[in-house]
């Protein structure tokens, strides 16, 4: 089994969404583990039980301090603790800049509104006084701006005649303690979802000039050009031929680069069965320190061995400045 992410849960007040997740954890081959419960309340309810769970707190009162000093307090708590993932949970401050920058893409909050309705406080009245048929709950990236992060995931709950703010928190809160664990599963093992990968990968390859998408031997393929002239420079390939990993295929300078590669770094980079009697090397893409940098780079090396001149022209004359 794959290791397992490691979070940190940030809570202020009673963590019901923490023990959410911390039980979760529990349940057959969850892909993560609570390292941390942290909080800028000592008294928080949260700690107790988390303590109760073996495991480890930290807690520092924000009065008193400035916004930076308390977060980087907290940051290094989170740093010591090992962890990759940092998950919000009734966490009742807002996060300087620096913070959330720091840890773009690896930092979840729930919200109780489908976002991009009602974001900040009161959701729930502003929902019925909106008449709304629905209120919910909203998993959803940390950003700078907030509650405006990507929504990974959503709940609705419905309203019904003579609802309260009180009564449908109640069941917007049930809905939430089944969301957060699986939208937390879901977003810290995206790195081996074939389908996530492939809409990774198809986003960048098609973000290059005059490409497109045909499939190719039941693989997603891309090329570069038009009609019959076309040609592959790309391919998405889920556990290729005698190999049971998730793969991008691009075109190397030859048999000895791509013997180099597959000799120099084989946790990166092997030799497929099918292709790689033509010079394609297969690039490892569910790795969870995948660096998609280098994944834009082959892309963009392959597309331009294969483009057409008048596409490439103006790069080569780049090139030579």
């Amino acid at each position: 089994m794959a290791e397992k992410a490691r979070i940190v849960v940030l809570i202020s007040g009673a963590g019901t969404n923490m023990a959410a997740l911390v039980y979760a954890s529990r349940i057959g081959d969850c892909p993560y583990e609570v390292v941390l419960v942290a909080s800028n309340d000592p008294a928080a309810a949260g700690l107790a039980l988390a303590a109760a769970e073996g495991i480890a707190t930290f807690a520092l009162p924000h009065k008193g301090m400035t916004r930076d000093a308390h977060d980087a307090a907290m940051e290094a708590a989170v740093l010591e603790s090992g962890a990759d993932t940092i998950v919000l949970a009734g966490y009742m401050r807002i996060l300087s800049d620096g913070f959330v920058e720091r840890w773009a893409g690896r930092m979840l909050n729930i919200h109780p509104s489908l976002l991009p309705k009602y974001k900040g406080l009161d959701t729930h009245a502003r929902a019925i006084a909106a008449a709304d048929s629905h209120g919910g709950t909203s998993v959803h990236l940390v950003t700078p701006e907030l509650d405006a992060g990507e929504v990974l995931a959503q709940v609705r709950v419905p309203i019904v005649p003579g609802e309260t703010a009180e009564s449908l928190a109640e069941r917007v809160k049930l809905a939430e303690h089944q969301l957060y664990p699986r939208a937390v599963a879901d977003y810290v093992s995206r790195w081996r979802n074939p389908g996530w990968l492939l809409e990774q990968l198809r986003a960048r390859a098609l973000a290059l000039p005059e490409t497109s998408e045909q499939e190719s031997f039941g693989s997603a393929g891309f090329r570069v050009g038009e009609g019959k002239s076309g040609k592959y420079f790309a391919y998405f390939s889920e556990r290729p031929h005698g190999h049971d990993r998730i793969a991008l295929l691009a075109k190397t300078s030859g048999m000895d680069e791509l013997h180099g590669l597959v000799e120099d770094q084989p946790e990166t980079y092997f030799k497929p069965a099918f292709y790689g009697a033509s010079g394609w090397v297969g690039i490892i893409l569910d790795r969870p320190d995948l660096d998609w940098g280098d994944v834009d780079a082959w892309l963009q090396r392959s597309w331009r061995s294969v483009a057409p001149k008048r596409l490439t022209r103006l790069l080569d004359i780049a090139d030579e400045f």
